[in-house]
């Protein structure tokens, strides 16, 4: 699943989906704020200071350089080599993909919940592109054989959509994240309130679905009104862990959000919690909730380090008007194998 030398993530619509956010919460950068698209300003933000602004963040790590995308305008990325001091934002797309305007009326140039993983040989960086409320949806997928701007080799290419939902479809493609099961093969997990989560098996080649007209696994769900969405799989000893964000998001300190965890031995499920509820029927363990200063953790994904497992994912700082920060803990794993997150700085 991950190289010795290489560390890396694969990093989250009826009525407002909690992973679909206003401008003003990308990365750090607000709507019309000029962003850099070539190098990082020598500027630094300190976590520990004023913190830094993400959203649905996913992090990489590539030699000793961590690479933190998130949700935002033209998807924006941060550096950093020890996690605590970050660059300011660099944009991987100068301007809207022709093909995103074209095919998903009324989308701007602001991407969703993007997620970076290595396989054959480049980095696949995976998006989201949508408009509230609707699930006519696209995931994107751009590829790069490196991360650092300051490479020769670092060129993004746009591979244009890897997957869609249409009206028709009961299931909305947002939120994607890529993961690998037993024997190397990637999968896509992806989804958004509708009909909840889904996966599928992915062409290592391509990148794209290795059987596009399949009709994608259900891997959880809630009833409505319940909101479940945000996947992202790991794994873990013998089993395969689903994250996934509950509730709402995206109200600042009136924010919901939560995350759940279920485990199965196989990666397109069945997922059952700590209980032995399913999570296709509102189970889920939890894994982060509110807890004093911040409110709503969600939109996770998690990053092996070296022997240690972090989870990334924003949460609303109680202390800054309810602004969605980036938040970085350690998992630990129990006896039974179920991770547990002690948040810091509570």
């Amino acid at each position: 699943m991950r190289t010795v030398a290489i560390a890396f993530v694969i990093g989250i619509s009826v009525a407002t989906s909690a992973r679909e956010v206003a401008p003003t919460l990308g990365c750090g950068c607000i709507e019309g704020e000029q962003v850099p698209t070539s190098q990082a300003a020598p500027a630094f933000d300190m976590l520990d200071g004023n913190g830094v602004r993400a959203h649905d963040p996913a992090m990489a790590k590539e030699g000793r350089t961590y690479y933190m995308f998130c949700t935002g305008p033209g998807i924006s990325f941060r550096t950093s080599t020890d996690r605590t001091k970050w660059s300011m934002p660099i944009r991987v797309f100068d301007k809207p993909l022709p093909w995103t305007t074209e095919q998903i009326k009324g989308f701007r140039d602001f991407y969703w919940a993007p997620d970076v993983s290595y396989f054959n040989h480049k980095w696949h960086l995976y998006y989201a592109v949508s408009t509230f409320g609707k699930n006519r949806s696209a995931i994107g997928l751009a590829t790069n054989v490196a991360l650092d701007p300051k490479s020769h080799d670092y060129k993004w290419i746009d591979e244009g959509p890897a997957f869609q939902s249409y009206p028709t479809d009961s299931y909305n493609a947002i939120d994607p994240n890529i993961a690998f099961d037993e024997k190397g093969q990637p999968w896509l997990s992806f989804g958004s309130f509708w009909s909840g989560l889904k996966i599928l098996r992915i062409d290592p080649l391509t990148g794209k679905p290795e059987h596009p007209n399949e009709k994608p696994i259900a891997i959880a769900g809630r009833p409505s009104p319940g909101a479940v969405e945000a996947p992202f799989i790991i794994r873990h000893g013998r089993y395969f862990y689903l994250f996934a964000s509950y509730d709402f998001c995206c109200r600042g300190v009136n924010s919901t959000y939560n995350v759940k965890v279920g485990r199965s031995e196989q990666i397109a499920g069945p997922y059952l919690d700590r209980d032995g509820k399913s999570l296709l029927n509102d189970g889920g363990t939890p894994v982060l909730s509110t807890t004093g200063r911040w409110h709503g953790p969600g939109g996770n994904s998690v990053l092996r380090d070296g022997h240690t497992d972090l989870v990334i994912y924003h949460a609303y700082d109680a202390k800054q008007n309810g602004a969605p920060m980036l938040r970085i803990d350690p998992i630990k794993w129990d006896r039974q194998g179920w991770p547990i997150v002690l948040m810091s700085n509570p």
